[in-house]
């Protein structure tokens, strides 16, 4: 694209919610800066790490099932951010943020942690597209999961950007901004 240039001017209408709409149901889309990025569902290590992590965090942080409450907690809910459409693995509101689920299909509050669950097909779209959008809503908290290589990332929002706070591998067990009241084992987001 030239300088000054833009999608429309070069026959290239920018995605539109009902271009996400029209996607079949075997597929997640989510719209970016007027693009449109389709990733297949879920295999079964990324899903499996997925709903251990919401099981192992949503019992003490959503439900105050042997911890301190205070969040609420969501499998791929639908963020809303202007004209930007992401789908998230996981995500948590503080409860002093959001008192009660809204009745609505998607989320315009930014959640105050995000965890993606990488797969060859997403890593790219969630830590080169989808980051930058997260710290521009102010998401305090970031972890990247990684099944194949069975390891997490935690980043903190410091300023405009995301800082690194560590990388736990395999079997660790991790105390982990913003869930660091409970001693997470890792070892069950990888094995069965």
């Amino acid at each position: 694209m030239g300088v000054g240039e833009d999608e429309e001017s070069m026959g290239r209408k920018p995605a539109t919610y009902a271009d996400l709409e029209a996607l079949p149901e075997n597929v997640v889309g989510e719209l970016i800066a007027g693009e449109l990025y389709v990733s297949p569902r879920p295999a079964s290590r990324h899903a499996r790490a997925a709903s251990v992590l919401g099981v192992k965090l949503g019992g003490p942080f959503d439900l105050r099932d042997g911890g301190p409450g205070g969040w609420g907690i969501l499998d791929e809910p639908e963020l809303h951010f202007g004209e930007d459409a992401l789908v998230p693995d996981l995500a948590g509101w503080r409860r002093e943020r959001m008192p009660a689920l809204p009745d609505t299909a998607a989320f315009e509050l930014a959640p105050d942690w995000v965890c993606e669950v990488l797969s060859p097909s997403t890593a790219s779209l969630d830590r080169t597209i989808k980051l930058p959008v997260y710290a521009r809503e102010g998401v305090s908290h970031l972890w990247l999961v990684d099944p194949k290589a069975r390891t997490l990332e935690v980043l903190r929002l410091d300023g405009e950007r995301y800082t690194l706070l560590g990388k736990h591998e395999a079997g660790a067990r991790v105390r982990a901004e913003p869930f660091e009241a409970l001693e997470l084992e890792l070892a069950p987001l990888w094995e069965m």
